[in-house]
């Protein structure tokens, strides 16, 4: 039977910036609570676990025995960040007469304020800006109401009530007007440059995107922390779990998704004036759409060739930035590349929807960049009945190891059409075909006997 202590543990509260993660107490307390003994906790973290229960008694004991207000856990959180997320106000208010910073940042930047307002305790919200609280700023945050931009989505509009996790954990689903909407959160708080700057860079690229096959950018919150991007949701979710799902594809499915992820690329890369490289094509970046068409995502290491026609990494590419199975070898060498790369990734992912697995699905996916390095590519293990003809050539030439022989999307674009009506023409005279020896048996022998060109004793088809 569980004890109370590890029952009350699973309503502890995480902070409003933190990555999301199962809702537990910090790993320290969770430690010393395994055999639910309250009594022999440190005595600040005995504080954390009486503020979130709402113990005051409790409090109050421990801050007369001597036990810092301001205790910080490992994330740097105190009992009034702890407080402002349950909403326990006469705890808080007891908390702040005794001495506790009003406006303390944990490891993520977020203050008790901040975590209020996420958690949408509005008595809480109230209280601590009273005893003179500041709402965070973000980076973007603009003085004048005239600058701020026409795209600005006010955050009190987003409801993440029973929000979950959608693409690889980076989005959340909310509720914006009634509609479902994918939300990107900017979590690292206000400190760290460089990832202001990349929201800046992926918020700059979708204001330019607007494509049937590009998931569409809806609006922004840069007035205030944390910052967020908006954009449509796509409930069937995306290309990787669909595969998981489904394995192979019939031929016109594939041909016919193919098509779908080289349109959207072939705009992003013939965009005016700058082409944009995604940088980042990979099966949970592709989404589906409510008539089953994809939709590019995610562009937040994407790249714009402005000046020049190829581009740098300022550092090495990590696994932990992107999915390293999709990455052309060019970009893991750290050298410069261009559209080119997401041509050889798309090459991958079109194998993939005819093998039913991932490239390299037997190597641990920091393994896979140094086999394309080495000149490997997947083996094709599928029928050749499965891939329609000229497809698998395509692949090969899309993958070559010199960029400067991978077609572009532009080019590609036609020669999957090409295959599409092909296959598709042979799948009309199929139906034909049966239709025909259903409603006439001499069609049936007639068939037989000639071969590949099909006639009948009425004429010609």
């Amino acid at each position: 039977m569980e004890s109370v202590a590890t029952v009350k543990l699973t309503l502890w509260k995480q902070s409003s910036m933190a990555p999301e993660r199962d809702q537990k107490a910090p790993d320290d307390l969770e430690e010393d609570l395994q055999d639910g003994d309250v009594d022999n906790i440190d005595p600040g973290l005995k504080l954390m676990y009486f503020t979130n229960e709402g113990d005051l008694d409790g409090i109050k004991e421990l801050l007369d025995s001597g036990t810092d207000v301001n205790f910080r856990d490992i994330d740097y959180r105190t009992a009034l960040h702890v407080a402002a997320c349950q909403g326990h106000g006469d705890v808080a208010k007891f908390l702040l007469e005794n001495g506790a910073d009003v406006d303390p940042k944990d490891r993520w930047g977020s203050t008790p304020l901040a975590d209020a307002i996420h958690y949408k305790n509005h008595e809480m919200i109230k209280l601590l800006e009273k005893h003179g609280a500041k709402r965070l700023i973000a980076p973007m945050h603009v003085h004048n109401a005239r600058e701020v931009p026409e795209y600005e989505i006010d955050p009190r509009e987003l409801d993440f009530t029973n929000s979950i996790d959608i693409t690889k954990g980076t989005f959340r689903i909310a509720s914006w007007g009634g509609t479902q909407v994918a939300v990107k959160t900017f979590w690292e708080g206000t400190a760290d440059e460089d990832k202001v700057r990349a929201f800046r860079d992926e918020l700059s690229l979708l204001q330019k995107i607007r494509h049937p096959n590009v998931v569409q950018f809806l609006g922004a919150v840069t007035q205030s922390s944390p910052m967020m991007i908006v954009t449509e949701y796509l409930p069937k979710g995306d290309l990787h779990e669909y595969l998981k799902r489904k394995g192979a594809l019939k031929p016109a499915t594939t041909l016919r998704f193919a098509m779908d992820i080289a349109r959207g690329m072939n705009y992003l890369h013939e965009h005016k004036p700058e082409a944009i490289i995604h940088r980042d094509l990979e099966p949970s970046n592709i989404l589906r759409d409510d008539s089953g068409h994809l939709k590019v995502a995610d562009f937040g290491v994407s790249k714009l060739l402005k000046v020049a026609n190829r581009v740098k990494e300022d550092k090495p590419l990590t696994c932990q930035e992107t999915s390293c199975r999709y990455v052309a070898p060019e970009v893991f060498r750290n050298e410069e590349y261009d559209t080119k790369a997401d041509v050889f990734s798309f090459a991958l992912i079109l194998q993939e929807l005819i093998e039913g697995c991932p490239p390299f699905s037997s190597k641990q996916e920091h393994e896979v960049p140094k086999s394309y390095v080495a000149k490997h590519r997947p083996p094709f293990r599928a029928p050749t009945k499965f891939y329609a003809h000229g497809l698998k050539e395509l692949i090969e030439v899309c993958w070559s190891e010199n960029p400067v022989k991978r077609p572009t999307f532009k080019q590609i674009i036609p020669r999957l059409e090409a295959m599409y009506n092909r296959f598709g023409h042979r799948r009309r005279w199929k139906v034909i075909q049966k239709l025909r020896c259903f409603e006439d048996p001499d069609w049936e022998e007639d068939c037989s006997s000639s071969g590949s060109q099909m006639h009948s004793s009425k004429g010609r088809i």
